[in-house]
């Protein structure tokens, strides 16, 4: 029966199974013993193959469970993802812009396109039909609401320079071509509730945590063995010593 709630632990995640699945349970732990029974038999668990992968099975158990140890001992309570999650929200306060823009290859064309729409042309109309940025200009060059650091130096500070309403004089040139943008408008920085968000801080809080328990055995430990990291920061300063001879000429 120990087995049996085991695999019906495993195979619901912890929750109450219906009655099909214990039944099912059953069945498969009696499977299970018949097979191992089998195994027994032809000689399989005194292989070296068979006892490598049982002690591969061995530690990750043990890992596992100190992991799950760990996590039980040290948890996230709502003050802590209160203080996480205002500290994020404060990092990312601010406005949000709301604008459209077209893209073109050169600046002769982004030129032409400013001057028909101050003749008269539909900025959206022109988006359509001439942007690059096929993703926006399918919805008249509508780029929605996003913070200026969503977008590349050049673009957010022309962004950031318009008035409600207003589009660039002149062409803006970034590492994409040539934009014309318009400001539709802006609005405080949308932040969703604590509430919402409050078992995805906790979980990341916890990964955190988790990391630095990890962090922390592995240096204690008597070992050696130079993980990947520590050979690269070793191999670091041999890498730049040519750089930096060359900068002395």
């Amino acid at each position: 029966l120990a087995r049996v709630d085991a695999l019906i632990k495993t195979a619901t995640h912890g929750q109450e199974a219906p009655p099909e699945v214990k039944a099912q349970a059953k069945d498969q732990v009696v499977m299970r013993e018949i097979f191992a029974q089998e195994a027994e038999k032809q000689g399989i668990a005194s292989t070296a193959d068979y006892k490598m992968q049982l002690e591969l099975v061995r530690q990750t158990v043990l890992i596992n469970t100190l992991f799950q140890n760990f996590i039980k001992a040290h948890p996230i309570s709502d003050a802590d993802a209160q203080a996480e999650y205002n500290k994020i929200k404060a990092e990312q306060s601010g406005l949000e812009y709301d604008a459209r823009h077209i893209l073109v290859d050169s600046e002769d064309d982004a030129k032409k396109l400013i001057a028909q729409i101050k003749a008269g042309a539909k900025f959206e109309d022109l988006a359509k039909k001439n942007s690059k940025d096929t993703g926006s200009a399918a919805n008249g060059g509508d780029l929605g609401f996003a913070k200026p650091s969503s977008y590349v130096p050049e673009f957010a500070t022309a962004l950031q320079a318009l008035k409600k309403g207003q589009m660039t004089e002149t062409p803006v040139k970034t590492q994409f071509g040539y934009h014309i943008i318009r400001l539709e408008d802006t609005r405080a920085a949308q932040f969703p509730a604590f509430d919402e968000v409050k078992d995805k801080v906790k979980q990341q809080l916890q990964q955190v945590k988790l990391q630095e328990y990890e962090e922390k055995l592995r240096k204690a430990a008597k070992t050696d063995y130079k993980f990947a990291a520590e050979q690269a920061q070793q191999a670091q300063p041999a890498q730049q010593a040519p750089a930096a001879a060359a900068a002395k000429k």
